[in-house]
């Protein structure tokens, strides 16, 4: 799909590139492809819930959901007040390999490995805790947002 330079000079002043800049990133073609995605996974929602959880210093709890928005930014309104930052790191790569599905047109509820657990160990090898995430992607409205 081909975009219009109304969008183009939209993403160029969202991403604050100059001209020499945005003439670079136009020149990739997977740009466009991925702009051309984006509004449909603007209408999903990454939810990433606590599905384990044992001595968590953070007092995560098994069925705590956080959720983030199709581009993987944090929604702070829907999830918790307060959030580890090691569980946040250990999901980073899930919330990146759902988009990559996406993008490349398949369904990322299908992604066979979507758990994640921060990185202690838990007590019984030296640590504090653990806990386990699971990622899903829902549709937005599902989650009246």
């Amino acid at each position: 799909m081909k975009l219009d330079e109304k969008t183009w000079k939209g993403v160029q002043a969202h991403l604050g590139y100059s001209d020499e800049e945005m003439k670079q990133f136009r020149e990739n073609p997977r740009n466009e492809d991925v702009l051309a995605k984006s509004p449909g996974l603007m209408n999903k929602t990454i939810v990433i819930k606590v599905v384990e959880s044992k001595g968590c210093n953070s007092q995560h709890k098994v069925g705590d959901k956080f959720y983030f928005d199709g581009a993987g930014n944090l929604l702070t309104k829907l999830s918790p007040s307060r959030i580890c930052v090691y569980a946040l790191n250990s999901i980073a790569g899930l919330i990146f390999a759902s988009n990559e599905l996406f993008y490349a047109g398949v369904e990322p509820n299908e992604m066979k490995f979507r758990r994640a657990g921060c990185f202690d160990v838990g007590v019984q090898c030296g640590g504090w805790g653990h806990i386990v995430m699971e990622l899903s992607v829902e549709d937005r409205n599902k989650l009246n947002q």
